[in-house]
């Protein structure tokens, strides 16, 4: 007898919030990186940087009290955990997970990282010429150089990390014919009915309305 094609059932697994705060810092990073090297769009790169900063600052707090899914505890796996999944992925094999796999968890920690950096150094950085983030004073102009260097090191690096989970969609969807694009998009999978001991429990999005609200007056408070 043929394998009978297993039954799927749809389950919920990204939450409102976090859905919007992928995209927007999609939006965001494309603005920054077009507006980074012209002195006649450096004020809407600067407010970029602010958006950036706030959206960080709530996906950190999100990753504690958000959704299932969306915690650190999680997706927050140790080396042994990503290594498994990189062999199993080597054997042909694709281990299913609700929200991020144990690689998936640790470019979300490298990515935000990241953008801390790319935007707190920010703050502090110079061109020399017209610009100065609204830290500037804060630090002697030799420490703002340095930050500015480490801003555009790192803004490289950042760019290697987005290539690279782009990489990492396209793997998944040509491939391993997993579609990670729309669950992003609409919230929801459909998986074996027989994998699901559970469903994920999500926050009400007002919850992270709140959060971002709070971030942003956070961001404000520091650069006003």
């Amino acid at each position: 007898m043929p394998d009978m094609p297993q039954p799927l059932q749809t389950v919920k697994v990204w939450d409102l919030p976090t859905r919007l705060f992928h995209w927007a810092l999609v939006a965001l990073m494309l603005v920054q990186w077009l507006t980074a090297e012209n002195s006649d769009t450096m004020t809407y790169h600067i407010w970029g940087g602010y958006a950036v900063l706030t959206l960080v600052l709530f996906r950190l707090v999100w990753g504690f009290i958000g959704s299932d899914t969306v915690r650190f505890s999680d997706f927050v796996r140790g080396p042994h955990a990503a290594l498994g999944y990189v062999k199993a992925l080597l054997r042909g094999e694709t281990p299913l997970y609700l929200g991020h796999n144990p690689m998936g968890g640790w470019s979300i920690l490298a990515m935000l990282a990241l953008l801390l950096v790319q935007a707190g150094t920010g703050l502090f950085a110079n061109d020399d010429i017209l610009v100065e983030g609204p830290l500037y004073g804060w630090v002697s102009k030799g420490t703002s150089d340095w930050l500015t260097t480490v801003h555009k090191l790192n803004f490289n690096l950042l760019l290697l990390v987005i290539g690279v989970h782009i990489a990492a969609v396209l793997f998944y969807l040509f491939i391993k014919r997993e579609n990670l694009v729309y669950p992003m998009l609409s919230g929801i999978k459909q998986l074996p009915a027989e994998t699901l001991t559970s469903t994920p429990r999500i926050v009400n999005p007002w919850l992270g309305l709140a959060v971002l609200m709070i971030a942003a007056v956070v961001v404000w408070l520091l650069v006003r």
